[in-house]
């Protein structure tokens, strides 16, 4: 009899694996890699051969965000569907029982998370992923229903626990008796928790009918301006920024810097012409040039490369109106 286990690398599903684990029970461990989380493929792959389980990761493309776009459920605080997401991830680890008797393993704590972690919600999801009855969330156990695994004999219900809420003090000390300490911090998850980075997503929905999955990583860089409903420049922070900037242009784009003074670079989408001028003022403003009269600013693409010289916009108001998010 094999269950499988969500692994995210955190410490509270490591906790719910290890609960299992200690009751003698077959555990696959199973890893979604979205565009949304946190690179940690590599980091959960070591956990699960410290573990001593096999683990299959599962990546989800371009039709995840269009349930990103338009989930059933509701959102949480920003773009989280948390519902629609688990939903999903339950299905998939759902095909990979091996036996009827199969069941799913989560780390979920009753009431950690108010958008998905609620009686309500679990039952919602376990039944629309088909699995109504078929997953132990083995930290908070005792407060929940029994499941079908405990009613046949083949999870003792009595070594699992009783945790609710947001404090984590309980997991710290198990984590303690354990032995473990290979987790991953529970800061920087879901990138859809987010402010920032969901009204950068909501804008792009707004745009654009059909989004890929390599403009989710420009997403993640820079400062953004709406220059028009189909263009967009992306303004490096920093020399990391600006060379991931460089990696992930589209051919048709433009980059642009300001010359021989210290600044961002800056990507102009689709390269529209018409546009250069404004986003080179951008560029000269958040370059160490912004306080001159005039800077000249090169622009280039794979076909051609030229330069304009223009005064840094620093009108503050009008920056705020083409920006995206909140931070100038």
């Amino acid at each position: 009899m094999k269950a499988v286990a969500l692994l995210s690398g955190g410490l509270d599903s490591v906790l719910a694996l290890e609960l299992v684990l200690s009751q003698k029970i077959e555990v696959k461990g199973v890893n979604f890699v979205t565009p949304f989380l946190q690179k940690n493929q590599e980091f959960v792959l070591r956990q699960a051969e410290e573990l001593g389980i096999a683990l299959v990761t599962i990546k989800l493309g371009e039709d995840y965000l269009e349930l990103v776009r338009n989930p059933k459920h509701h959102y949480g605080r920003y773009l989280n569907p948390c519902i629609d997401c688990r939903i999903l991830m339950f299905g998939k680890a759902k095909d990979l029982f091996e036996e009827e008797k199969s069941f799913l393993v989560t780390g979920e704590v009753l009431g950690q998370r108010p958008s998905s972690q609620y009686k309500s919600a679990f039952l919602e999801i376990e039944k629309e992923a088909g699995l109504f009855g078929r997953v132990l969330r083995p930290l908070s156990a005792k407060l929940l229903p029994l499941t079908i695994p405990e009613k046949e004999g083949l999870v003792n219900r009595e070594e699992l626990l009783a945790i609710e809420g947001r404090s984590r003090k309980q997991q710290l000390k198990l984590a303690k008796e354990f032995g473990i300490t290979n987790y991953l911090s529970p800061a920087g998850g879901c990138l859809l928790t987010e402010k920032e980075f969901s009204v950068r997503l909501g804008d792009l929905f707004v745009h654009k009918k059909k989004i890929k999955i390599s403009e989710m990583e420009l997403l993640k860089l820079g400062r953004h301006f709406r220059l028009s409903p189909e263009i967009k420049l992306i303004v490096g922070r920093n020399e990391k920024e600006n060379k991931s900037l460089a990696s992930l242009a589209g051919e048709e784009s433009f980059f642009l810097e300001a010359e021989g003074v210290p600044g961002p670079l800056a990507l102009l989408e689709k390269g529209d012409k018409k546009f250069v001028s404004l986003a080179a003022g951008i560029v000269a403003a958040h370059s160490d040039a912004r306080d001159f009269s005039s800077v000249p600013v090169n622009y280039w693409n794979s076909l051609e490369k030229s330069s304009i010289v223009v005064k840094p916009l620093k009108d503050i108001e009008k920056l705020r109106v083409l920006r995206i998010g909140s931070r100038l």
